[in-house]
């Protein structure tokens, strides 16, 4: 079954079969298949919702269906999130780059599209967390322990996710405010477009940070 870009059935398999020893394979694969479902939509915080819900659900069936008498359950869930942390971190510097576009181009942080985007970014951890929280509010049995366990920790110790999106936010206010000191309002306009499509274009640009990363592992390969 697909459902918000995530092949459930795939990733409740890849958690039911997972030995103690395949955790950083798990995390992997939920990071990919986050980072996946994340591109194939506008980065609206309503679809980032939709898709983590969907890897939570997915993960969670899976652990629950693993039949191993020594698995860690807790472990497998804290690789989950770890995977879904680092695809969230992937669109926060999706985010950054698509903002210091227009920062550049003379598009002020009082603008409203502006505001609501870096009101988003702001609001990305808190968002992460009450998804996965509210998903595995509604898994049954022995779960809801080992969730609870997991989004504390994590809660602790803050996500890669928060932190990279309140540093960009602040640098995004830093380099607007310099841009208005040097008086920058060149293509407006355009940029005032731009903005009106601004799901759509971070969506892009991460598409095209991937297309990078994948091209520039293929190029490393070829010269071994």
């Amino acid at each position: 079954m697909i459902k918000s870009g995530i092949d459930q059935e795939a990733m409740i398999k890849m958690f039911s079969e997972a030995s103690a020893r395949q955790g950083e394979a798990l995390r992997q694969a939920v990071g990919d298949a986050t980072l996946k479902a994340l591109q194939g939509r506008e980065l609206t915080l309503a679809n980032i919702r939709s898709v983590i819900k969907t890897v939570t659900q997915a993960a969670s069936a899976g652990a629950a269906q693993n039949p191993a008498p020594a698995i860690d359950v807790e472990a497998m869930l804290t690789n989950a999130f770890a995977g879904m942390d680092a695809a969230l971190l992937q669109a926060v510097e999706a985010n950054r780059k698509a903002l210091e576009q227009f920062v550049s181009q003379g598009v002020g942080v009082q603008q409203a599209q502006m505001k609501a985007a870096l009101a988003n970014l702001e609001k990305m951890e808190d968002t992460f967390f009450a998804t996965v929280s509210k998903a595995a509010e509604s898994m049954s049995g022995h779960l809801k322990g080992p969730w609870e366990h997991v989004l504390s920790a994590m809660k602790m110790q803050g996500t890669a996710t928060g932190s990279q999106a309140h540093q960009t936010v602040e640098q995004i206010m830093v380099q607007a405010q310099k841009a208005m000191r040097e008086g920058r309002a060149s293509s407006m306009k355009a940029a005032q477009a731009m903005m009106d499509s601004y799901a759509a274009l971070v969506s892009g640009v991460l598409i095209g940070m991937s297309e990078g990363i994948t091209k520039g592992g293929a190029a490393t390969k070829s010269r071994k």
